[in-house]
């Protein structure tokens, strides 16, 4: 994504509706958060909610203008800020300690740019965490229609970690195994260029309860999405 761009997707009204999927991943990634925040690609600010719990210092950054303004209209504005720009906008001098990537960088044409980039606006202690669609094997009409231009494996992201900075890998583990399951069975949900709100529901409120069930038998090792949280050295 360009900055002063439009978003070509239209997929974030429709994904509004998957409540227990938002509550699944978003209480993985809450816990490591400290301020100040930095959200890469923060569309109409739906993760606020979900993640800003100790009202940290958060700097929402879209580069669609018209959904940058949707955050400004609508986010309670304590201690949050909104630039409609990518991280070129953002001065190198600036640091945060935690930078999130969701549902993101799977958007990003230079990846490895864009985290080496991230890694720079790090302070030391911080995570850079990435939630992004898994398996290319699994790429279809709807990644397409949406601006992906890949989806991740764990081993993909392992050689996105700069071998120029002093980081670690935290974690790194699927979510959703139902959902992956399911997708591989049966690409019913991924050959069309939008799900329908009633395969939103059946994923949302069947799939997903499952599979917080299942992800812990399996330990993490199968999922439709996959997280990485990577450490900056001290």
């Amino acid at each position: 994504m360009k900055s002063n761009e439009s978003y070509i997707g239209d997929e974030l009204s429709l994904f509004a509706h998957a409540d227990n999927w938002k509550r699944y991943w978003s209480s993985k990634i809450e816990p490591l958060l400290d301020g100040p925040v930095l959200e890469v690609g923060a569309g109409i600010g739906t993760n606020l909610s979900l993640l800003r719990s100790r009202k940290q210092d958060w700097l929402a950054l879209e580069p669609d203008l018209d959904q940058a303004n949707i955050i400004n209209e609508s986010a309670d504005q304590e201690n949050i800020s909104v630039i409609s720009g990518t991280l070129n906008d953002i001065a190198i001098e600036q640091k945060f300690k935690s930078i999130i990537y969701i549902d993101v960088l799977e958007h990003i044409e230079n990846d490895v740019a864009e985290v080496e980039n991230a890694f720079d606006r790090l302070e030391s202690g911080g995570r850079l965490i990435i939630l992004s669609p898994a398996h290319n094997r699994l790429f279809s009409p709807f990644d397409k229609a949406v601006g992906h231009y890949r989806r991740y494996n764990k081993a993909m992201l392992r050689e996105l970690t700069p071998v120029s900075q002093a980081v670690k890998i935290e974690s790194l583990y699927y979510l959703d195994s139902v959902g992956c399951l399911a997708s591989f069975a049966n690409m019913a949900l991924l050959r069309q260029k939008m799900p329908t709100l009633k395969q939103i529901w059946l994923w949302d409120k069947v799939m997903v309860p499952i599979s917080r069930v299942l992800d812990v038998l399996f330990t993490y090792r199968l999922g439709k999405t996959v997280v990485m949280v990577w450490r900056k050295a001290d």
